[in-house]
């Protein structure tokens, strides 16, 4: 059986992209679904990183808003900081990234409706942070120093 290089799930990598970008599609399509868009993108980046984190500057992006997502209330806040931090071009070292990416993919989100979309993103973005436990420390790092 083929498995998707980045996360695993049943199918090429291809297959797997093209779902992505139906996902995608479906945010922009509706502004109720747009509410998780940064964290979709974010989470399926994480489990794709030969594609999505190339660069440490990339892994930062990904691995911030996936933080702030998860730990913090206002994380569109904390994203825009870190983008603008980022545009300065810190010297960062890219850290070795896990081999498992996380016990849930884009399979399991439910875009049935806006409320259980949402809630199938949060719990797969979960998975993803929590496969990523190693870099959590560095993502806070990350954080703070564009808050500072």
């Amino acid at each position: 059986m083929t498995a998707c290089a980045g996360c695993g799930r049943p199918g090429t990598s291809d297959e797997c992209q093209g779902i992505f970008e139906e996902l995608i599609a479906h945010d922009f399509s509706d502004a109720r679904y747009f509410s998780v868009h940064r964290l979709t993108v974010d989470t399926y980046a994480m489990q794709h990183p030969d594609r999505y984190c190339v660069s440490a500057i990339s892994l930062a992006a990904h691995l911030t808003g996936l933080g702030a997502a998860i730990e913090h209330r206002d994380p569109a806040a904390i994203n825009r900081r870190v983008q603008h931090w980022l545009s300065t071009r810190p010297k960062l070292e890219k850290p070795a990234l896990p081999a498992a990416r996380g016990a849930l993919t884009l399979d399991d989100v439910d875009g049935g409706d806006p409320i259980r979309y949402a809630e199938s993103v949060m719990r797969w973005a979960r998975a993803t942070w929590d496969a990523h436990a190693g870099l959590q420390p560095l993502a806070r790092v990350w954080i703070q120093a564009a808050m500072a």
